[in-house]
C-alpha cells in the first residue's frame, strides 16, 4: 500500500500547488504551472511502478494537472488564454528536450568520479527523452487542443456555475483517453510486449481519469478565488 498512499498524497500536493500559484500569482500562477507540469511528466515517466496491483509509469498525475490548469483558464479567462499555456508547455519542453541533450555531448572531468557519476545519471534520464519527447508532444498537442475546444462546446450547452463539472469532465475524459492512446503507442511501441503495453495505456487513462474526476472540486475552489479577486500579486 506504499505506493497508493504516496500516489495520493503526490495527487493532492499536485492540486493544492496549483491553487496556491493561483492564488498568490494569479493566472500568471497557472501558466507558471505548465511548463513545470510538461516537464516533471516527462522525467517521471521514465520511471514503471506498481500500483493497485497494475504496471503503472509516473508522471501520470502530475502531467493530467496540466489539464486542470487548462480548463481554470478556460473557465476564467477564455480560450484564447489556455491555448497560449497550452503552446507554452509545448515550447517548453522542445526546449528542455534540446539543451539538455545537449548538455550530454559535453566530457565530465577525466578523473573526477562526481563529475562521471553525474554525467552517467543524466544520460540515463535524458537520452531516453527525445522518443518520449515526440509521444509526448504529439500528445500534447493533440489532447490539450481537443480539451480546450471542448471545454467551450460543453460551455456552451452546460454554462451555469453549478455545471462546472460537467463541462471539466466531458471534456478532460476525452483527452485523456486521447492522450494515452497517442503517448503509449509512440514512446513505448516496441519496448515493451503487447500485453504490457496494453497494460501501461489502461493504467494510464485510469489513473489520469481518476485524476480528472478528483481534480473537479478544485476549478470550483479556482472558480472562488477568480470571483473574490483575492490574489497577493496580480
Amino acid at each position: 500500500m506504499q505506493n497508493e498512499l504516496l500516489w495520493l498524497a503526490m495527487l493532492l500536493a499536485n492540486f493544492l500547488l496549483i491553487i496556491a500559484a493561483y492564488k498568490f500569482f494569479g493566472k500568471l500562477g497557472l501558466i507558471m504551472w505548465i511548463p513545470i507540469s510538461v516537464i516533471v511528466a516527462n522525467i517521471q515517466v521514465i520511471q514503471t511502478i506498481e500500483l493497485f496491483g497494475l504496471v503503472a509509469t509516473l508522471g501520470n498525475i502530475v502531467y493530467a494537472s496540466s489539464f486542470l490548469v487548462t480548463d481554470i483558464l478556460s473557465e476564467n479567462y477564455g480560450k484564447q488564454e489556455a491555448k497560449k499555456a497550452v503552446w507554452i508547455g509545448f515550447f517548453s519542453l522542445i526546449a528542455m528536450t534540446l539543451v539538455m541533450n545537449l548538455a550530454l555531448v559535453f566530457k565530465p572531468l577525466e578523473g573526477d568520479e562526481f563529475a562521471g557519476t553525474t554525467h552517467n545519471a543524466l544520460s540515463t534520464i535524458f537520452e531516453l527523452m527525445p522518443r518520449i519527447a515526440i509521444a509526448s508532444l504529439t500528445a500534447y498537442l493533440i489532447s490539450q487542443r481537443h480539451d480546450v475546444w471542448a471545454y467551450h462546446f460543453w460551455r456552451k450547452r452546460f454554462s451555469k456555475d453549478s455545471q462546472i463539472w460537467l463541462r471539466n469532465n466531458l471534456s478532460t475524459m476525452v483527452s485523456q483517453f486521447l492522450d494515452s492512446a497517442a503517448f503509449t503507442l509512440i514512446a513505448f511501441y516496441g519496448v515493451f510486449e503487447a500485453d504490457m503495453l496494453w497494460e501501461i495505456f489502461i493504467t494510464t487513462y485510469v489513473l489520469k481519469w481518476v485524476v480528472a474526476a478528483a481534480d473537479t472540486p478544485f476549478v470550483y475552489w479556482s472558480k472562488i478565488i477568480f470571483k473574490n479577486q483575492r490574489f497577493v500579486l496580480k
